[in-house]
């Protein structure tokens, strides 16, 4: 049976642009007011469902389809891929797709639709520092026009570095509908950290996971809440001046202290740590002699 968990998820990325926004110029999403680089929800759930696919030859609902002529698959056709009927495609589906047993999904039918809540939801993804946006201009390889010499100019937006973190819950009760899976977690784990790395187009190469941290409890419908609230960013530098992993620790006493104070509803606490990540404290033996069950995961 499937229990709550909680999910804190940061990578970072380096002269680049971790998502771009279509209707504005595709410039990295800031809020104006905090100067903090976002990233949406469904960025980090597309970067999963393509490693699970890609990499993992899993089946997954939403993906891009085209047809002998180029067209796109619309949502009736793919589901038709899954039989006929409502309760064949449905069964089917959750049977064939991880993407929605850990994400749920609308299912378009000829008459009506069938909709699963997904027990896997995260917050839009929001740098742990204030993010300062840069303009590159250079050419491009093709003459701005025909007959003409000169070659066409091109600019694109970047951020020289960002630290973002995504905080996630996996829902027990909606686990029971989508027939969510132990295994299908330890494969989302997976594409979390893995497909991150290898996210690897013009735009996000250069994305290093960091830091995954996965609390699970003993009692069900039972979380803490906002863990990402309790990991904060401490440098000498200025936030905008922040270039590298090494230019910050990460002050985690808040953490420590949240989860000792809750420790008789914690089951156990897995972790990812990347080697170059400065803690200020070891998570790891900070758990354990608090007498949590905390496990790093390779």
């Amino acid at each position: 049976m499937i229990k709550r968990s909680e999910l804190i998820f940061l990578y970072d990325i380096k002269d680049n642009n971790p998502n771009g926004d279509p209707i504005d110029q595709n410039k990295p999403r800031i809020d104006e007011e905090t100067g903090i680089n976002i990233v949406t929800d469904v960025r980090l759930k597309r970067t999963i469902r393509d490693y699970l696919h890609e990499y993992r030859g899993l089946e997954i609902f939403v993906r891009e389809i085209r047809d002998d002529k180029g067209n796109v698959q619309d949502g009736k056709k793919r589901a038709k891929d899954f039989g006929n009927g409502k309760k064949e495609i449905v069964e089917n589906v959750l049977k064939e797709c991880i993407d929605v047993r850990l994400f749920g999904a609308t299912i378009p039918l000829d008459k009506d639709s069938a909709t699963f809540t997904g027990p896997v939801q995260f917050n839009m993804g929001r740098s742990l520092h204030r993010v300062e946006m840069k303009r590159i201009k250079g050419t491009g390889a093709f003459a701005s026009g025909e007959g003409k010499g000169n070659k066409a100019f091109r600019e694109e937006y970047i951020l020289p570095y960002s630290l973002i973190g995504f905080y996630g819950i996996i829902n027990d009760k909606a686990a029971e509908h989508t027939n969510l899976t132990q295994k299908d977690i330890d494969y989302l784990v997976d594409a979390m950290w893995n497909g991150t790395k290898n996210l690897i187009s013009r735009s996000k190469v250069g994305q290093v996971p960091r830091l995954l941290i996965k609390v699970n409890y003993k009692e069900n419908s039972f979380h803490i809440g906002d863990l990402i609230k309790t990991i904060r960013l401490e440098s000498d530098k200025a936030d905008e001046e922040i270039r590298d992993v090494e230019d910050f620790i990460l002050n985690i006493d808040d953490f420590i202290k949240v989860m000792k104070d809750n420790k008789e509803k914690i089951d156990s606490i897995e972790l990812k740590i990347d080697d170059r990540l400065n803690l200020n404290v070891d998570i790891l033996s900070a758990l354990q002699g608090a007498g949590i069950e905390a496990i790093r995961l390779q």
